[in-house]
């Protein structure tokens, strides 16, 4: 049971991430690292079909192997983030832009720092 679990929650992930490879403010690589992290749990063979994906699998293994984020990916990130903020700022207005980008300025930092 516990393992049907880990595989529909694999499943859910692949399937946010697929749609954020269409849409730009909706990561992807995130959503298929948990993917991987319940598939490793619930189903290996997925696994290591996502892991050998020739457009997914080498960011996902840079990542398993080596905690890696290049630096092109980092820069996507803050400026999807850096949008976002902006969206808020425009629609929201105060004290709600404060949420992004307090959001920002700690994911941010730490995306930034990571290994390239």
């Amino acid at each position: 049971m516990r393992r049907h679990l880990w595989t529909g929650a694999g499943l859910a992930f692949v399937a946010i991430g697929a749609v954020g490879a269409f849409l730009p403010l909706l990561p992807t690589v995130p959503f298929l690292l948990l993917a991987l992290f319940c598939f490793a749990r619930g189903n290996p063979v997925w696994e290591q079909r996502l892991l050998d994906h020739p457009r997914w699998g080498p960011p996902l293994r840079d990542w398993r192997e080596r905690r890696v984020i290049p630096r092109r990916a980092k820069k996507a990130a803050l400026l999807a983030m850096a949008v976002s903020v902006a969206v808020t700022a425009l629609t929201a207005g105060w004290p709600w832009v404060l949420i992004p980008g307090g959001v920002m300025a700690l994911s941010g930092t730490w995306i930034w720092t990571r290994a390239e």
